[in-house]
This record gives C-alpha cells, structure tokens and sequence, in this order.
C-alpha cells in the first residue's frame, strides 16, 4: 500500500512551526502526513528522502524570512524534486512584494500573511482549494522497487534481466529520456535534478550518476551499481544455508535442478538449491513453451520457474540464489561444497544440473555492444524496448524460434539469422508459427560477420554464399551454441571434450571403471565419477536437451541419491 501524500510545513521559529503543523494535521491529517522541518536544508533533506521512497508530496507550507535559505530559495530547489507539489509562502506585510515576484519565479501558488488565525477563515479556504486542484491530478506513484539505468548500459540491462528472471516487480527509469528519472536520480546524488546535466565529473560517471545504475527500494535505500547479490539480499532472497549439513545439494536451478528440489524435499531429504542467477535457467528466459505435458495452451518459461520454486519450497527445500558454486572437495563420506562468498556446505551427495549457456558472438565490438544491442537469450526482458524496430535473431533450435516469435508481436520486422538449410532443429509447431507470421523473415545459411554502433547496436553484416548484406537492425539475439558451466569441476568429475559430465556407462572403458572408482558396483545411471555426485539435464554428457528431458533426469537423479545413501 502506497504511503500517504504529504503535506511538508517549514519555518525556523519553533513556536510558528508547532503552531503550523497543529492546525495543519487537525484538518488533513486523515488524508495527508503532515511533517516538519526547523529549516530549509532539513526540509531539503526530508524532500530527497520522501522523493526516494516515492511518497508524493501534496503542499509546502513555507516561511520566507528563515537564515541561510529562505522560504522561496527552498521552493526553488524542492520543486525540482517534486514539480507536482503545490506552495504556498507564509510572510510578513514587508515581504509581500517579494511574494509576488515568486509567482512568477518559481510558480508560487498562494501566499499567506502571518497571523492566519482564525484557520477556519484564513488558512483552511485557501489550502483547500489547493489540494483538491492537486488531488484531481494526482497519479499515485509506483509503489516498488525502482531502477535507474540509461538505455544502453550493459550492467542496467544485467539487473533487468535479474529482476524480471526473479519475478521482482520494479519500474525502470531512464535519467536520459525519463524527467522522473532525473528527479529521482537527482534525489539520490543529494541534488537538485537539473543541476550542472550533462556535465563530467572527475570520476567520469556524470552528474546524475547515470553512468552507474542506481537501485532505489521502497524505502528510499539507495544502492549505486549492485551487484545481483547485494540486491537479492536487500530485496530478500535467500543467499546463504540455514543448517550446516544436508543430504543433498543442488547446482544450478533449471528445469532439471528444481525437480531435484522438488522430488527430494518431498521424500524427506534435507535439500539446498543454489542457483547464481535465478531459478528457472535457460529455460526461464523462453517467451512461450507450447509442447510440456499438461498445458495444452502452453506456458512461459518465467511461469514453468515460478510454480516449480512455489512447489520445492512448500516442500521444505531451501533454495539460495543468487549464489554460486566454486568448487566441490571429496572428504568421505561427505561432499563439501565451496561457494562464491567463502561458505561451504557439507553434505552426502550433490546433484550438478547447471545446465547450458550461448556461447557469444567472436567479433569486433561484440563484448562492447553485449546488453546494448547484442542479447544472448533474454528476449523477454528486452523485446518492449524494440517495438516497431527492426531486429535479428541468430540460431535455428526451439528457443531461437520462440524468440523469433515473440519478438514479431512488437517488432517491425524479424530476420532469424540460420546457419543451415532448414529448420530442422526446430520443433513444427514453431516452423508453423515462423511459417505464417509475415513479419518474421527467414534466413538461411548465414553468418554474422560484422557489427556496427558505437555504445548501441544499429546494424550488422550477414554473409550468404560468398555475398555479404548490411542490415539496419537495432538489435540481435544470440541462440548460438550450448556450452556447459563446468570449469569449476575441473580436476573433480570427469568430462567430455566439450565439457559436458561424463555419467554411468559413459565413464567405462570397457568394464573398467574410472580412475579413482573405488567401489564395487558401476556408476548409476546419472553418476558421474566421484561417487555421490550426479548430474541431470542439459549439462550430462548426451543429454536430450528438452525441458521434460531435464526435469525426468532430475527426479530421477534423487531416487539414484538414495541408492547411493543405501549403500553407506
């Protein structure tokens, strides 16, 4: 629920303030939150702080005559942050012709000479009528999470990308294009939006810090440039354990990890989940999935994510994000499992299911342009920013065609970019869907050779056939290529060349176990070499990489846990 508007009362003798903010919260105190400030910086300060945790500000009752900053000099500066604010000057006789410059200078509403006793006649008409112009043009402001960011910063398009992954409700604001943008940017930096814009500071960041994102929470925090976990642990995620062993840990928060979470939770393991981004993975980024059992009219990987989250932990499992995972140690019988932040967790056994990435562009530009213009994946964060653009998807599997498919609901026009000759990796329903949508353009046997834009993406090379052609487009989502996130395994488990987890038969050589394999029976299943640690999804070694593949692997993975737990 959004706080009440406030009605904000200024002057520097305590007597006439108490006697302002009496007769102020005696008429408006129901409907408004009446405060007070002894003088102009204290008002300022309350004015930047009310501006960032996005109360409205309805009416400033302010003295002219206070030291160091009077009453027209403060209304000056506060209106900048809260331009909807009405004024209203409380002056002496000698000050009137001053009062009156300010209705030109700074807007000035009304003024009110001292003493307005009686209220009723005096004070109470004048600001009644004030406020009810101010109501019936009042919009309620976003009561959430807010985000500072220019268009084309990199690192605000990766919070972006968390928080609509994580399912945080926030409002972004561009400080270029956005005037509340700027106010709100100005309240953070502690000065008046408008001031010195556009210029440099030493540090190179801007006067508005633009450069940086500023984070603002509903509260009026402030965090300049976060990263994803100092806002997941402001924001309330879980990002370190609550005991110190478990029965099972789980890597990676795809389809594959939260069906491990769910299956082992429900059978009464002692279950974590630490995923580094936020639970979903890949999948959770799919505009649409129409072929899952169960849901014939289809469902987006953002809602897959939420009700398999609400299902493992209803169930009892933990799930900390965003976290990640360095490396894993054998101490047997215990797995120890080594995190970012330094803490460890001690268990039995381990289920890694972190799944794949896109491997990125190799160009000139590409890592510059990266969350400007190029996107690997995250065409749900970013299509409403391209609509009646055109843009280009580059793959030919399942989440490329999507991609493709969503982006036409906005886009002025789409070119999937195809390496081959058909769409053949792709599932028919979407070469249907891609088939009769007119304004996707299809591609075939084309590279990207080429970007262009300096600090945004504005167009791009194709290469067909010996043939090259430059393409106006604004932007191009990445579908390229799988590699796994298995570089912190190295020297654990063992890998294919592609590193991908090499798991049960996989690992023989022959009959011949793997080195190291002191056990007497073979690997499960979904195993891999280090007894105790399995891998399920897309990151196994000739994993089917379907989303009902992955969340099989994981719920099987968890009945290969208790096998393993049996024989301890």
């Amino acid at each position: 629920m959004a706080a009440k508007p406030a009605i904000l009362a200024v002057d520097d003798d305590p007597p006439v303030l108490r006697a302002v903010e009496r007769d102020l919260r005696a008429r408006y105190g129901r409907e408004y939150r009446i405060l007070a400030a002894g003088s102009g910086e204290e008002a300022l300060e309350v004015t930047r702080q009310l501006s960032l945790r996005g109360t409205a500000v309805a009416l400033f009752v302010v003295d002219q005559r206070m030291p160091r900053v009077t009453g027209i000099e403060f209304l000056s500066r506060a209106v900048e942050l809260q331009p909807e604010a009405r004024r209203v000057l409380l002056t002496a006789y000698a000050d009137t012709d001053v009062a009156i410059q300010a209705i030109n200078q700074i807007r000035l509403d009304q003024y009110l000479l001292k003493p307005w006793d009686p209220p009723e006649e005096r004070l109470y008409p004048v600001l009644d009528d004030l406020l009810s112009d101010w109501s019936a043009a009042f919009r309620p402001p976003f009561d959430g999470l807010r985000l500072i960011a220019r268009r084309w910063a990199p690192r605000g398009h990766a919070i972006r990308d968390f928080l609509t992954r994580n399912q945080v409700p926030y409002q972004w604001l561009d400080p270029d294009t956005d005037e509340e943008g700027r106010r709100l940017a100005a309240s953070a930096q502690g000065a008046p939006a408008g001031a010195g814009q556009g210029e440099e500071r030493g540090d190179g960041q801007g006067d508005l810090g633009a450069a940086a994102p500023l984070v603002v929470f509903p509260d009026g925090a402030v965090l300049r440039d976060p990263s994803n976990r100092e806002i997941g642990e402001r924001i309330g995620l879980q990002t370190r354990a609550a005991l110190p062993f478990y029965d099972l840990v789980i890597v990676g928060g795809g389809p594959a990890g939260l069906a491990a979470a769910v299956y082992g939770a429900s059978e009464g393991l002692k279950t974590v989940l630490v995923e580094r981004e936020a639970p979903g993975g890949q999948a959770g980024t799919t505009s649409r999935i129409e072929n899952y059992l169960g849901f014939p009219a289809g469902l987006t990987g953002g809602d897959l994510a939420r009700r398999a989250l609400a299902q493992a932990r209803r169930l009892g499992a933990e799930i900390l994000t965003p976290q990640e995972v360095r490396s894993i140690r054998r101490e047997d019988p215990y797995r120890i499992v080594k995190l970012e932040d330094g803490g460890e967790l001690s268990c039995q056994t381990v289920v890694v299911a972190t799944g794949v990435s896109y491997r990125t562009l190799r160009l000139p530009g590409a890592e510059e342009l990266a969350g400007a213009g190029i996107y690997y994946g995250a065409a749900t964060t970013e299509a409403a920013l391209y609509r009646d653009q055109e843009v280009g998807v580059v793959g030919g599997g399942n989440s490329a065609g999507q991609a493709a498919v969503y982006l036409a609901r906005v886009a002025k026009r789409v070119v999937l970019a195809v390496r081959g000759d058909t769409l053949s990796g792709m599932s028919q329903y979407l070469v249907d869907q891609i088939g009769a949508e007119p304004r996707i353009e299809v591609r075939y046997r084309v590279a990207v050779t080429a970007l262009r834009g300096e600090g945004h993406l504005d167009g791009v090379t194709l290469a067909c056939d010996g043939t090259t052609q430059d393409l106006p487009l604004s932007a191009l989502f990445v579908f390229i290529g799988q590699q796994p996130r298995t570089d912190w395994l190295d020297g654990t488990a063992l890998r294919d060349p592609g590193g991908f987890i090499r798991t049960g038969s996989a690992l023989l050589d022959g009959e011949k176990p793997p080195p190291g394999w002191a056990l007497e029976r073979d690997p499960f299943l979904l195993e891999s070499s280090v007894p105790g640690i399995f891998a399920a999804g897309d990151v196994r070694h000739r994993s089917i990489k379907r989303i009902a593949s992955a969340v099989g692997e994981g719920s099987m993975a968890v009945q290969f846990v208790h096998q393993y737990l049996a024989g301890l």
